[in-house]
């Protein structure tokens, strides 16, 4: 006799579940539906600042960007997204620079954790929120962030260059002077070692 009981109370039990669960469905079929009208509102549709989108290098009005090529921020990448290729340029005064030949970027693989972005020392990577980046593959989700061809660095003025030579002739004479000095005193410790002891 208990085990028809529990037939009975277990499917009361199922049954009042059932209506529960239609009733909630019942209500969310009359509520009005607020849905996104994408891709048809894409001139007006809003996505918020914060969003993030995608890496981009900033450029500044006259097409430079701000990055040194230092590699912190792929360093910090705990997936490595970021790739930097270097290369090496001689400078007007004569002196090697490290300058940023590519800055590879692969969207597939970043988790927008914006590690990169907030320890960049000279401020040069933001997050964007253009959130159309769907492609059929994926090697086109690799981007190189520094698109724009690389401007040439102002010549140094016919003073700048005087200057230049100036300091560079101080420092040889410096440099010079102190060699000088150290073998006048290596030399005067060899003429003390060479004294003969009274």
């Amino acid at each position: 006799m208990g085990s028809v009981k529990d037939y009975f109370s277990s499917l009361g039990t199922g049954v009042a579940s059932l209506l529960k669960g239609m009733s909630i469905t019942g209500k969310e079929f009359l509520t009005p539906k607020i849905t996104e009208k994408y891709p048809e509102n894409r001139e007006t549709v809003r996505v918020p600042e914060r969003f993030r989108a995608v890496l981009t290098l900033k450029y500044d009005e006259e097409g430079r960007h701000k990055c040194i090529a230092c590699g912190i921020c792929q360093r910090n990448c705990p997936n490595g997204t970021i790739n930097i290729e270097t290369k090496m340029v001689d400078t007007a005064d004569g002196k090697k620079k490290k300058k940023l030949d590519k800055y590879m970027y692969d969207l597939g693989s970043c988790t927008f954790c914006q590690l990169c972005v907030s320890t960049c020392p000279q401020d040069a990577l933001e997050f964007s929120n253009d959130f159309e980046q769907a492609v059929f593959t994926r090697e086109k989700l690799v981007k190189q962030l520094n698109y724009l061809p690389e401007k040439e660095e102002p010549a140094p003025s016919p003073e700048e260059l005087a200057k230049l030579a100036a300091e560079r002739e101080a420092k040889i004479a410096a440099a010079k002077a102190a060699a000088a000095a150290k073998k006048a005193a290596q030399e005067a410790a060899a003429q003390e070692t060479e004294k003969p002891q009274e």
